[in-house]
């Protein structure tokens, strides 16, 4: 696999952008927990990565809620449909590790849920920090608990625990 890695600045610190085959493949901040080690980044190039940063800095100015880059997510099945779910929450919102682990179909599965969160390879984009303890409380942030707590300050979200989500299920009856 051919991988390359730039570096960009951001209000949330120093942020390392890796692509795998000139795809978005990881967005890793410093000290962050589940870091690869620097030697898998490949060369550094900033070639891939100007629709990523354009981006990026649309969001961080407050310009844009959604992001809209291909990407790859290497991971486990499971990993994946977490992953897969955490796009789905919406810019300013946040949900437990239990209505994500319910909304996937396994409810008891939120500690699962909480591991999967931890390893996603795509920080920011993939809005893993907008997933909060079930009493509101800010944790297991692999960017740092005070990153995540600005990130959700930035995006307007109520540090409460939200209400439960409607599923399809629910939606049926």
């Amino acid at each position: 696999m051919h991988r390359r890695h730039t570096i960009i600045d951001s209000p949330y610190g120093t942020l390392t952008l890796v692509a795998t085959e000139g795809v978005l493949s990881g967005l890793y901040m410093t000290e962050q927990r589940h870091r690869p080690p620097e030697e898998t980044f490949g060369d550094r190039d900033a070639g891939p990565f100007d629709a990523t940063i354009e981006q990026l800095e649309a969001y961080f100015a407050g310009e844009l809620t959604e992001f809209d880059l291909p990407m790859r997510l290497d991971g486990t099945p499971f990993q994946r449909t977490v992953w897969q779910q955490l796009r789905l929450i919406p810019y300013g919102e946040t949900r437990t590790y239990g209505q994500l682990a319910t909304a996937l179909g396994k409810p008891n599965a939120s500690r699962a849920v909480g591991l999967a969160n931890g390893k996603n390879p795509i920080g920011v984009i993939v809005p893993c920090h907008r997933v909060i303890g079930a009493g509101g409380s800010l944790t297991g942030y692999g960017g740092g608990l005070d990153r995540k707590q600005r990130l959700l300050a930035f995006e307007g979200a109520a540090l409460t625990a939200p209400a439960p989500a409607v599923t399809h299920a629910d939606a049926l009856f």
